[in-house]
């Protein structure tokens, strides 16, 4: 189904070839076969978009986003950091806290503000339910070699031909002020699909598979994935957005496919005919790595919990659902301790599911909805305890299942639809029972991501899956089933997009700012607090030490109701790594308040004032050396691009990470983006409440050490251990220098 190549590639005339002397028989030169990396389509918009050299990038987008999470923080920071107008379309979304169920007007008073600042500053306001974001992308932003860069993770328009890169809120923040998105050239590996998806397989079935062959062996991370091959033209523009979006799960840097007539259709289709333009390699062109697929062999396919990568057949589960249900909660009180009853879902020979949920960026597309509703045409659902909800990625979606009978044979089905929401991506609607199981179309399933909280008794489950089996499932009472057999209608109805419905909603002002026009803040909007600059020395204190093999944004800052802070630093960091280490937040607090102490002259306490003794006198280093507190995980940062998994900590005295690695690049720079120190660490002998002393730390980021010499104190002894940081950009270097990025542009840097 999916063979992986780890070594250099040349794709020639359409055919892939190992052999680098066998291109030179083809009466091609030297030089040729010496400049082939530049025959990728990654290179050309790279280079199209770049201000530096080809090794280190300087891009600038050509359109940004962001939704209801992020905006209110990025506009905030940016508007601290002298912000006049946006200089590029930048569209706001509303569909992460589209409700208002906590927090009392706090969510609506958000959308308020953004309305008003795409007023002030010339953006683009999407309306809660109108569309989820990067549905609003496709359909009204993308443009074939375009690059967008939005404040989410899954920020994928490669299908579309326009690169895609979800970062933290602070690279949209230097987007806006005319500043540049630096990273090293990434390398490109081809992924190369051949072959034909045989029905019943959706696009989550084939992005699975492809998740499954190279999460956890890093094949792809940071690197750029360009989808090339014959098989390509076998699929729908809707089905290859659909595998498209799920790269981000891949830790990918980004992605970006071919474009061919389907692609120029569609754009004919959402009425922007002049954003199509043919992509394709050269005839020769040199790929890194390869992800080779065969379409015709990949199955329905299941993530079972928590995580995308865990992927396994769905026949598998289906036929032996026991032995993996129980690996399943081995390993959830193993490397999560939560404990997980999942064995009570096998009835018999079958597995019962309470829920089924087909939503978001992934799962609401159009052709989705379709393949689902023709499936469940007919069929009962059951009035039990499974449920089936359908949330429809755009208004538009929304309004062509109406007028062409899908909605129909949904509703009648027992289906509920709802309008446009992230919601069940990331725990804030639909979240199942304690105990439950849910089968979803969604981006993700990691731990407490669906909303429950272990910490207050509540466990639930999720497992990723296609649309078409959840449908599958659904037609058969919640018994775990797949579509790879069904007899049903699978040829789709062209889609008639009706664009009138953003042209009376949306609010598109750019080009058009009005200083005049006041932002709109309401009570819970806060400015951040202040950050101060790296001094010479710190002293951290490890406030929180994680084994797990990998640590997720949503376990540093939970998502779902939380988010709803997310406008208020300080409020927001109160539920810093709650449903990780909920004693996270007031050892930090503690360590904090010792800082306070020491920055304002005062008397620290004898535990303190003791370790600053050991390291050569309280009264030496007291006016020179910062105390902040530290977090050690093995690998933190996969799943979301929120910059709060790093500016919650930043708020409450955070000053470094101590890591094996660092999971994501986004994380890394959300880190650095907020004056923290990014360290790496090859031994993993750490303690809550361990001391690590690094001298000259000011230093030794100016000159770019790679290797940081420190002092690990525990229990009044100490030892020398050896930290180590990745090469960071001069740009990098200032800003950690500075304290944060907001202090960075307060200086005029």
């Amino acid at each position: 189904m999916i063979k992986l190549i780890d070594k250099e590639i040349y794709y020639f005339d359409g055919k892939l070839i190992e052999d680098r002397a066998q291109l030179l028989s083809f009466d091609i030169s030297e030089e040729e076969v010496k400049s082939a990396s530049k025959g990728t389509i990654s290179y050309k918009i790279l280079s199209a978009h770049n201000e530096g050299d080809d090794k280190s990038l300087k891009l600038k987008a050509d359109c940004l986003a962001s939704h209801d999470i992020t905006y209110v923080g990025v506009i905030q920071t940016a508007r601290a950091s002298g912000l006049k107008e946006f200089p590029v379309p930048y569209a706001l979304t509303n569909c992460h806290n589209s409700l208002c169920a906590v927090g009392g007007t706090i969510n609506e008073d958000d959308h308020v503000f953004g309305l008003s600042a795409a007023k002030k500053y010339g953006g683009i306001f999407v309306p809660p339910h109108i569309a989820v974001i990067h549905q609003y992308a496709r359909e009204m932003m993308a443009s074939c070699g375009s690059l967008i860069i939005g404040s989410d993770s899954h920020t994928r328009y490669g299908a579309l031909g326009a690169m895609g890169i979800g970062e933290g809120g602070p690279e949209i923040v230097k987007q806006l002020l005319g500043k540049t998105y630096d990273i090293p050239a990434p390398e490109v590996v081809a992924c190369y699909l051949y072959g034909k998806v045989r029905k019943g397989v959706g696009p989550q079935d084939v992005a699975l598979a492809i998740i499954g062959a190279v999460f956890k062996n890093g094949f792809v991370k940071n690197r750029v994935i360009e989808f090339i091959g014959e098989g390509i033209h076998s699929l729908s523009v809707d089905f290859r957005s659909g595998v498209d979006v799920m790269t981000t799960e891949t830790a990918c840097l980004s992605s970006i496919w071919v474009t061919d007539g389907k692609v120029k259709e569609y754009y004919e289709r959402v009425g922007r005919p002049e954003a199509f333009r043919e992509l394709k390699p050269d005839r020769l062109a040199r790929y890194d790595r390869v992800v080779a697929v065969d379409l015709s062999r990949v199955e329905p396919m299941i993530a079972i919990p928590f995580h995308p990568s865990n992927v396994y057949k769905l026949c598998d589960v289906i036929e032996n659902p026991g032995d993996i249900l129980r690996q399943v909660e081995r390993s959830a009180l193993e490397n999560e301790n939560i404990k997980v009853s999942l064995m009570g879902k096998v009835r018999g020979a079958s597995l019962k599911v309470d829920q089924g949920i087909i939503a978001g960026c992934a799962g609401g597309i159009y052709e989705n909805i379709m393949e689902a509703a023709a499936i469940l045409e007919g069929k009962n659902v059951g009035n039990g305890e499974f449920s089936l909800s359908v949330y429809p990625a755009s208004q538009p979606i929304y309004l062509e299942i109406v007028k062409n009978g899908a909605a129909e044979k949904l509703i009648s089905a027992g289906a509920i639809i709802k309008t446009a929401f992230c919601g069940p991506c990331f725990g804030a609607g639909d979240v199942p029972a304690n105990n439950a199981f849910s089968v979803r179309h969604t981006t993700r399933n990691f731990p407490n991501r669906e909303g429950s909280k272990p910490g207050a008794g509540q466990i639930a489950s999720v497992a990723l899956m296609d649309a078409r089996s959840i449908a599958a499932t659904a037609a058969n009472g919640g018994v775990l089933t797949s579509a790879i057999d069904l007899d049903y209608d699978n040829c789709v109805k062209k889609f008639s997009f009706d664009g009138s419905i953003y042209k009376k909603r949306v609010y598109n002002g750019f080009g058009r700012p009005d200083p005049a026009q006041e932002l709109i803040l309401g009570p819970n909007i806060a400015d951040w607090p202040k950050m101060i600059p790296l001094p010479d020395n710190v002293l951290l204190r490890l406030a929180s030490v994680i084994f797990d093999p990998v640590t997720t944004t949503d376990e540093l800052i939970p998502s779902g109701e939380t988010s709803s802070y997310r406008s208020n630093p300080l409020k927001l960091a109160e539920f810093a790594l709650s449903r990780k280490d909920p004693g996270y937040v007031q050892r930090a607090k503690a360590i904090q308040e010792q800082e306070d102490l020491r920055r304002q002259g005062k008397e620290v306490s004898e535990e303190i004032r003791q370790v600053y003794d050991m390291l050569g006198g309280y009264g030496k280093l007291k006016d020179s050396t910062l105390l902040g507190s530290a977090i050690f995980a093995v690998k933190p940062g996969d799943g979301s691009a929120r910059e709060q998994a790093a500016s919650c900590q930043r708020v409450l005295g955070g000053v470094a990470n101590v890591a094996t690695e660092y999971a994501t690049k986004r994380y890394r720079s959300n880190l650095i983006n907020w004056g923290m120190l990014p360290l790496l660490s090859k031994e993993r002998d750490f303690n809550v409440g361990d001391f690590l002393f690094i001298e000259n730390i000011r230093e030794s980021v100016k000159r770019g050490d790679a290797a940081i010499k420190a002092t690990l104190i525990r229990e009044g002894q100490a030892r020398q251990i050896e930290l180590f940081m990745d090469p960071l950009t001069e740009t990098e270097k200032e800003i950690i220098l500075e304290g944060c990025l907001i202090n960075y542009y307060a200086k005029g840097l």
